[in-house]
């Protein structure tokens, strides 16, 4: 079982930053791929970044890429989303989650390959 917790959220204005974290219970992080996704008003949960477990590899949507940038310090058991450049699109809630694989592109952004998940926390990016 893995309990993850978000924190960093809150409203900020276009062009600003913000850094997430996601602090992971249990003495197995290391062993888990780690994603953010995010869930916009009135849109379907979208994929935002992924981390392989030993964070030799990181996977973006084309969306965020260039601004966004996921890490995770595995003596933390916490991984992070830094974002730059925010726009008002970026806007949502957005969710940590853990996987216990790795592997192509259409797999380590599907939700369905995440078993755990937090509970969120609400990024506002004004114009």
């Amino acid at each position: 079982q893995v309990q993850l917790i978000e924190s960093g959220g809150g409203l900020v204005q276009a062009g600003g930053s913000l850094r997430l974290s996601c602090a992971a219970s249990g003495r197995t992080f290391s062993r888990y791929a780690m994603a953010w996704f995010r869930q916009g008003p009135g849109k379907e949960r979208e994929f935002v970044a992924a981390i392989r477990w030993d964070g030799g590899s990181t996977y973006y949507a084309d969306s965020v890429k260039g601004r966004f940038t996921i890490s995770r310090d595995n003596a933390k058991n916490t991984v992070y989303l830094q974002m730059n450049s925010l726009k008002p699109e970026d806007t949502g809630v957005y969710y940590c989650a853990a996987a216990g694989l790795w592997g192509m592109p259409e797999v380590v952004a599907g939700s369905r390959s995440y078993a755990y998940w937090g509970q969120g926390t609400q990024v506002t990016v004004s114009s």
